[in-house]
């Protein structure tokens, strides 16, 4: 059985709270999962390892880009209240046979404000202003498959499915 080559991201928008954010630009990158680790070294380790804490991630920002300052981007800098996100994208695939075949992606995010970049005046131009926010919350799906969950303020994460605490938590 063959797998599809994915190619690329056709489409993505961006609902805050269920409402469409009309104001969003033309590009938006994830942020990167980095794992908190330890550097052990000692005794039947041959030099040092960096060895990661499974569920832990240092800080996690995600940049939502805005084609102009308005309203829905400062709603966002209410630091008191947590900003709830859907991304959904449409991804298209190369089968075996040529054809392109679609695959939904959606991501699901919670976090609260950063920092609010102004952007740039100039005249018959795009401001280029945009939210960033620290990321509680990530959930990512792939043709309706969880594929990776983080919940750093209840302790859960899931890869595949599958939660790597599940058996940390049975202990404590």
């Amino acid at each position: 059985m063959s797998k599809n080559i994915p190619t690329k991201i056709n489409n993505y928008n961006v609902y805050n709270a269920g409402d469409k954010l009309l104001g969003v630009g033309d590009e938006l990158t994830l942020p990167d999962f980095e794992a908190t680790s330890e550097t052990v070294s000692g005794a039947g380790i041959l030099g040092e390892i960096d060895d990661p804490t499974i569920g832990y991630f240092g800080n996690m920002q995600l940049e939502i880009p805005f084609r102009t300052l308005d309203k829905e981007a400062t709603n966002m800098m209410d630091q008191t209240r947590a900003v709830q996100l859907t991304i959904r994208g449409a991804a298209q695939e190369i089968d075996s046979s040529g054809n392109i075949v679609p695959k939904s992606i959606r991501v699901v995010v919670s976090g609260r404000a950063a920092k609010l970049t102004g952007g740039k005046l100039k005249r018959a131009s795009t401001m280029d202003s945009g939210v960033t926010l620290n990321i509680l919350y990530i959930l990512i799906e792939v043709d309706g498959e969880s594929v990776l969950e983080l919940d750093k303020m209840n302790p859960t994460y899931k890869v595949n499915g599958v939660d790597l605490l599940a058996e940390y938590k049975e202990m404590c």
